[in-house]
Order: structure tokens, then sequence, then C-alpha cells
């Protein structure tokens, strides 16, 4: 068959792979599990609360890899995988590094081998979750902490911001495999007030909470759908994943 006969036109929208990261409490996993048909491979506990069918908590690396391979292979009717947390499945990657290794801690090895070797583990996550999302069509969606690091920029010099709380490794090739990471914080105003002598800042928040899709100063963020550069998350969690979903083609279709 000619490979002329193979070319394919038009928008294919396929199941998106995102990342949700912000700070502790706001509602990453309530906003996650408003995610159709939703399953949860959870490595922290937290999310008893949550009326969302999930497996048992993770103590492993190879409990992660078996949930995951268990959700290629057998039968099931669940649509988005949701893996909380990225950061505390790292504890297990650096665990399962060093029981390989032989190794006390993961900064044991020179030359940064133990985070080499970590990240090669990482890779076989990524590769699963990738043929969830091509074998199975599942929508995946990653959580994480968010811890604020300073960021050197060769363009105007270094500066603290929002990062994803991952070793750099790993945080580079979930980010590459991401078509979206979204910054998740809450919405504050700065207020000029007197102080004594002098005027002070001061930040006010009312709880309302905001999604940032697009990279900042302050914050990574990144988007592949062409989506406004902050959304309103409502407070309402029946309508939380409404308000981000509307923005994806592959939900808002």
């Amino acid at each position: 068959m000619s490979l002329m006969s193979k070319i394919q036109s038009g928008v294919v929208h396929k199941p998106p792979r995102l990342i949700i990261y912000g700070t502790h409490g706001i509602g990453k996993t309530t906003l996650a599990c408003g995610a159709p048909a939703p399953i949860l491979v959870q490595t922290e506990d937290g999310a008893e609360a949550i009326g969302v069918d999930r497996f048992p908590q993770c103590t492993s690396y190879e409990d992660i890899m078996d949930q995951l391979t268990a959700l290629i292979e057998e039968e099931h009717q669940f649509q988005t995988l949701v893996l909380d947390s990225l950061d505390w499945a790292e504890k297990l990657v650096w665990d399962y590094s060093c029981r390989q290794g032989g190794w006390v801690s993961i900064t044991d090895p020179d030359f940064g081998r133990g985070y080499a070797k970590a990240t090669e583990n990482w890779q076989f996550i990524a590769d699963q979750l990738q043929r969830l999302r091509d074998e199975r069509g599942m929508s995946i969606i990653l959580l994480a902490h968010s811890q604020i690091k300073r960021f050197e920029d060769p363009t105007s010099g270094g500066y603290e911001r929002y990062q994803i709380d991952l070793h750099r490794g790993a945080s580079s090739l979930m980010q590459e495999m991401a078509d979206a990471v979204f910054f998740m914080n809450w919405k504050t105003v700065i207020t000029e007030e007197k102080g004594g002598f002098a005027k002070v800042n001061k930040a006010k928040g009312n709880g309302q909470r905001l999604i940032f899709t697009e990279e900042r100063p302050a914050a990574l963020s990144k988007n592949r759908f062409g989506m406004p550069d902050r959304i309103e998350i409502p407070n309402d969690p029946a309508e939380s994943w409404n308000a981000l979903s509307a923005h994806i083609p592959y939900f808002a279709n």
C-alpha cells in the first residue's frame, strides 16, 4: 500500500495528558476526580473523603507499576487515570532505585548517577502512562505539589518562582510528556497600606482559586490547547472540573 494513501488530514483530539500542581490543600485531587470515570492511583493518603474509585495506596515502585499494568491489560470502564501525587511517587522511585544500586541514599553515587537511575525508572512509568492513553484511550492527570525554586533565566538573570516539587530530571521528563502543565493557586490581591512612616504591601484573598495555563515569571505552566492564560475555578466541587475542561478540546467536543 502506498504511503500516500495513509496521509491523514484534519484535527484529531486525543485524550489529554495533564499535570496539575499547586499548594497544599487547594483542591487538586477533588478537581481531577471530577474528570470522566476516574480511577485513582494514590501514593499518598488524603482522598478518603472523595467518592472516587481507587486502588490501595502504593507503598512501593512495584505497586505503581502493577496498578498501571492492570489498567492496561485488564477489562474495566475507567476513562481517566489520576495519579496523586508525583512528588510522593518520587520517594518510591528513589527507594526502588537505591535497592537496585545497593545504595542507602539516592545521593550516594557520584556524578548524579542515583538521580540518573531514578530518571530511567520514571521513564518506565511514563511509558505505561503513554500506553494507557494510546491503547486504552484514557486521559492522564498527574497531580503534584508546588515549591518555590530559583530559576536561572539566561535572558534576565535568576529569580524565584513556583515549580513542580520534583527533582529536575523527573520534572523535565513528565513535562515533556504532558500536553498541559497547570499551576493552581489562590487568587490574591495586593493592596498598599500605611505602616508607620512607610507604606507596605499586603496580600488579601477571598478563597477564590485560579489555574494558570501559560508560562509566566511567577510560575511554570504550559498548554497546547490555546487556553486563556488563567481560569477561575469555582469552589463548588461539581463545577470545578467543568470550568477547566470547557477549554480542553477533547472534553469540550
